[in-house]
C-alpha cells in the first residue's frame, strides 16, 4: 500500500491553501500556539488537503523544509452512509471515519430518522461536518480530506452502483465491497431494502453510531488490504 500520509514526521499536521507560501490560518494558529504550544523553529507538515504535503518549521512565517511530497490517491474510493441521530453522534461518526481513512461520507435521512431539517439547518450542518473532518483530518494525519457529502434522501444514494445496506442477515462481506449504507435506529423500512443489495456487519445487534464506525473500519481494512478478504 502506497504511503498514506506524513505519519512518519515530527510535529502537528494542518492544512493550508498554498503549498508553495505555506500561511496558517487564525484559528488553526491559535491551536498550534495556545493548545499544542508550538514555538519558532519548532516542526509541523502542511498539506493541501488533495494528496500533497511538505515539512516545514513555525513562526510568524512558515519555513519550508524540503519539497512537495505528492501521495497516490488510493486505487478504489470507500464510502460509508450513516442516518442522521439525534445530539452529537453524527460528529463522532464523521471524525472516526475521517480518521479510519473513509474517501467519502454519506450523511442520509431515512424513513426512520428522527432528525428532519429544512435547507437552511441542513447547509449549516454540512459546514459544521465539513469543520470536524478537516480537524479530524489533521489530528490523524491525513493528507487528502474527505468528500462530505450534503445531507440527503437515502433512496437518493442507495441505488448508486456497488452500493450495499447494512442489515442483519445480509451477505458476508466481499472483497470489492467499497459503499455501505447504515441505517437509523429504528433500522431500515421494508421499501428502503426492497431490490438492494445487503450486507451483515456481525453477529450482535450496534447501536447506529457503532455500526457506521464498523462499516468504515471494515471497508478501509478490506481496501487497503491489512486484513485478508473473505474467502
Amino acid at each position: 500500500m502506497a504511503h498514506s500520509g506524513p505519519d512518519g514526521t515530527a510535529g502537528p499536521h494542518v492544512f493550508v491553501a498554498d503549498l508553495h507560501s505555506p500561511e496558517v490560518g487564525p484559528d488553526d494558529r491559535h491551536h498550534l500556539e495556545r493548545s499544542l504550544r508550538l514555538r519558532n523553529g519548532d516542526p509541523l507538515t502542511v498539506g493541501d488537503g488533495d494528496g500533497r504535503w511538505r515539512e516545514c518549521r513555525f513562526g510568524d512565517h512558515l519555513e519550508t523544509v524540503g519539497g512537495i511530497v505528492e501521495v497516490a490517491q488510493p486505487p478504489e474510493e470507500v464510502t460509508v452512509g450513516f442516518s442522521m441521530l439525534k445530539g452529537q453522534r453524527p460528529e463522532l461518526i464523521l471524525q472516526k471515519l475521517t480518521e479510519l481513512g473513509v474517501d467519502r461520507i454519506l450523511p442520509l435521512l431515512a424513513e426512520r430518522s428522527i432528525v428532519r431539517w429544512d435547507a437552511d439547518k441542513r447547509t449549516a450542518q454540512h459546514d459544521r461536518f465539513l469543520r470536524i473532518a478537516r480537524e479530524a483530518a489533521m489530528q490523524s494525519r491525513r493528507v487528502r480530506l474527505p468528500v462530505i457529502e450534503r445531507i440527503t434522501e437515502t433512496c437518493e444514494v442507495a441505488n448508486r452502483p456497488g452500493t450495499a445496506l447494512a442489515q442483519a442477515g445480509g451477505r458476508r462481506l466481499h472483497a470489492g465491497d467499497r459503499t455501505i449504507l447504515v441505517g437509523p435506529e429504528g433500522g431500515w423500512t421494508p421499501t428502503e431494502v426492497e431490490g438492494h443489495d445487503m450486507v451483515d456487519l456481525g453477529p450482535t445487534v450496534l447501536r447506529a453510531e457503532t455500526a457506521a464506525i464498523a462499516a468504515g473500519t471494515l471497508l478501509t481494512a478490506l481496501r487497503d488490504r491489512r486484513v485478508a478478504p473473505p474467502l
